[in-house]
């Protein structure tokens, strides 16, 4: 079995090579900031580089008013460096808009432009004679000449269906394109009904000629029913090359991989007998943050489920203070969510919450955020303080594709006699056991544990699950919860 590259939820990546060093994107989705690049000097040992945008604006969805964009928002998108400057294009499927975003430095400013036209799992192809292409679609692929500024097609340029899937699968999408030893490559996903994540390929002698190929890996990997497809090729300065493909890991999420690729007579050849190495527990080390809460806001980490509204928020001596501005529908549409990735097989965190400033009918706590979440709830009420388990209990023979519809389940677990308490989640990811231990410590120092939680990847937010600490406001609004000392951790 190949291990992830990243054991963590980078699906879609797409990877570039400037000098010596690697660059990296993923989706992001309805997670802000958004559009993170990670950068590697070996292609093996990964960390933070930078956010693309701190918010993507409207529609009001993004910020959990009158409905939300989860599984929605930043979508696979494509990372290219051409004469000096850096691009990143990507679709929003809730606006049916392409986003084009540049900078001179990878560290950015960035700037965005709205482009003309929806370019869905577009790449963009920089040609030697100056002209410049997006392929985009999935059943039906496009190839279409862009404006030299990228602001939308090419008035007369070349616009042509290069791709056609009539399958009964999702036909072929994540694309990316490039020009390599004189000739136009196209690699994209191909998901046929009944069989697994497949990697395509296709190639043509110029953008105008026909494309020629097929599916070149259809492969688990040794983990059964989980093929991995869908990622850039990137070469090595000294000529090696490789494939940087993302796999489901259940719950966790869609994980990248990195596989040795040769150029064969026929075209490329992805190994799987071949492995690469692996840099991950470098990597977790610099992903996975721990964090007092305290002194600034927030470390890379983080991200907030939808766009924050920061007036709300600060930071400082006592901790991290979440204001509640409105009173949210449910659990899952409360702003101002702080989360994080999960990282390995069975990773771990605490944190302190402070409930001594809420309001009656306000919970604060910790939460696995998915549609199946569950969460352990510091409440205030009237006669003091309790611990709330709030859970929507996945039924596994529900689907990965339904949305996570199961009732919401309440259970108090125990009345306190402080406002401040030490809550846990615990996941246990081993060969896709996908569960999450929901503890707490209490007064007398205590560690009490609530039933494991089984968790489920379902398409309504279509990532892997996270931890997130919340404010959710009951009766009224403007009652503020305290996290301090959140610590995250790997075992060795």
């Amino acid at each position: 079995m190949i291990p992830s590259l990243i054991p963590a939820d980078y699906p879609d990546p797409d990877i570039i090579r400037v000098g010596s060093v690697y660059y990296l994107i993923s989706t992001t989705m309805h997670f802000f900031p958004g559009g993170e690049i990670l950068k590697s000097p070996d292609l093996l040992r990964w960390e933070h580089c930078s956010w693309v945008f701190d918010a993507l604006g409207d529609p009001p969805q993004r910020s959990l008013l009158n409905g939300d964009i989860y599984g929605r928002g930043m979508w696979a998108a494509c990372l290219r460096y051409h004469a000096g400057t850096f691009h990143v294009v990507f679709s929003c499927n809730e606006t049916k808009e392409t986003l084009h975003y540049t900078a001179r430095s990878i560290e950015g400013p960035w700037t965005k432009q709205v482009m003309k036209g929806f370019y869905y799992d577009s790449s963009l192809l920089f040609d030697d004679d100056g002209r410049v292409y997006i392929v985009h679609g999935n059943r039906e692929v496009r190839l279409t000449e862009l404006l030299p500024d990228l602001s939308g097609p090419r008035p007369g340029g070349l616009d042509r269906l290069i791709l056609k899937d009539a399958s009964d699968g999702l036909g072929y999408e994540g694309h990316h394109f490039y020009k390599l030893f004189g000739r136009y490559w196209l690699f994209s996903i191909h998901w046929p009904a009944g069989h697994l994540r497949t990697q395509a390929c296709f190639s043509a002698s110029s953008p105008g000629r026909p494309f020629s190929g097929g599916d070149i890996l259809e492969d688990d990997l040794g983990l059964p029913g989980k093929g991995a497809a869908q990622g850039g090729v990137v070469d090595t300065p000294d000529g090696r090359w490789f494939a940087f493909l993302f796999q489901d890991h259940g719950a966790a999420g869609r994980m990248p991989v990195l596989l040795p690729l040769s150029w064969e007579k026929d075209g490329p050849v992805i190994h799987t007998d071949r492995d690469p190495g692996s840099g991950a527990a470098d990597s977790l080390r610099r992903l996975a943050f721990s964090d007092t809460l305290r002194n600034r806001m927030p470390l890379p980490g983080w991200q907030w489920n939808h766009q924050p509204d920061l007036s709300l928020v600060s930071a400082g001596g006592e901790g991290l203070c979440v204001m509640s501005g409105r009173i949210p529908e449910d659990l899952e549409h409360t702003p101002n969510m702080l989360t994080q990735r999960v990282f390995g097989s069975k990773p771990s965190c605490r944190v302190t919450v402070d409930g001594s400033r809420l309001l009656a009918g306000d919970r604060a706590g910790l939460m696995a955020l998915q549609g199946c979440f569950a969460a352990l709830c510091l409440e205030r009420t009237e006669a003091g303080f309790r611990l709330v388990r709030v859970e929507r209990a996945a039924d596994r023979e529900h689907g990965g594709i339904m949305r996570s519809d199961e009732p919401v389940r309440e259970e108090t677990l125990a009345d306190l006699s402080s406002p401040s308490v030490i809550l846990s989640l615990s996941f246990d990811f081993t060969d896709l056991k996908d569960t999450v231990r929901l503890s707490w410590t209490d007064e007398a120092g205590t560690h009490v544990s609530a039933p494991d939680h089984p968790l489920v990847y379902r398409l309504d937010h279509f990532t892997g699950v996270r931890m997130a600490l919340f404010m959710q406001a009951g009766k009224t609004a403007g009652g503020t919860a305290v996290f301090r000392d959140f610590e995250y951790i790997l075992p060795e």
